[in-house]
């Protein structure tokens, strides 16, 4: 994309080889906290099955850099709700790596005791990294949680996916909770501006190509 060669992860992460790189967006960490305190019950694991995930792409590609882009945390309350469990597995993750954390709609302000750093984008290269897309050339973004439904073996799967076109991307929402806008929706053809763009599904073990107008 632009020049920059990228590795999609099956787990829904990208990474940048040459610059030792790991993105991930849309972790929403404990969404299932927040839920609970709105009396909507789920299963309270997500955080640890969201780090969990994240610790074995990071096991997969040893990056020295880590930037999350945006919503990492449900709501601007959520890293207070951490388990000290979940917290010291934070830390292991950051050890040793820049972590960049991308503020998000959901957790605008992030406090200096969760390590890394905060900014609202960041800029490496020809490559602009923010929460939100704005279609530019060169963007990373997420917030949209892109999903598409495909055919396979006489039925279909809806399953989390990159969406880019070589010259912008949205990437899926990495959460273990979180939901999915499929690509057919008009926010994606305001962004890429043709059915022509890419949806890279997320399978059990690698990333499968499909052009976006064929998904549904």
């Amino acid at each position: 994309m632009a020049d920059v060669g990228f590795v999609a992860d099956f787990s829904g992460a990208l990474f940048w080889e040459e610059q030792r790189l790991l993105v991930v967006s849309d972790l929403h960490l404990e969404k299932g906290s927040s839920f609970a305190s709105r009396g909507v019950l789920l299963p309270p694991y997500d955080t640890v099955a969201t780090l969990s995930r994240l610790a074995a792409v990071i096991a997969r590609h040893d990056p020295r850099q880590v930037i999350a882009l945006g919503d990492s945390f449900h709501d601007r309350d959520a890293h207070a709700r951490l388990s000290d469990a979940d917290r010291e597995a934070l830390a292991a993750l950051q050890m040793r790596r820049n972590w960049i954390w991308i503020a998000g709609n959901h957790d605008p302000a992030l406090p200096s005791s969760l390590g890394g750093v905060v900014a609202t984008e960041v800029a490496i290269g020809p490559i602009v990294f923010r929460h939100e897309p704005t279609g530019a050339s060169g963007e990373i973004a997420g917030h949209l949680h892109p999903k598409a439904r495909v055919p396979t073996r006489g039925r279909s799967i809806e399953r989390r996916c990159f969406a880019s076109d070589g010259e912008r991307a949205v990437m899926p929402a990495f959460g273990a909770y979180t939901g999915g806008l499929s690509i057919r929706d008009a926010a994606f053809a305001r962004i890429f501006g043709s059915p022509g763009f890419m949806a890279h599904v997320l399978g059990d073990n690698r990333v499968h190509a499909f052009v976006a107008s064929r998904c549904y």
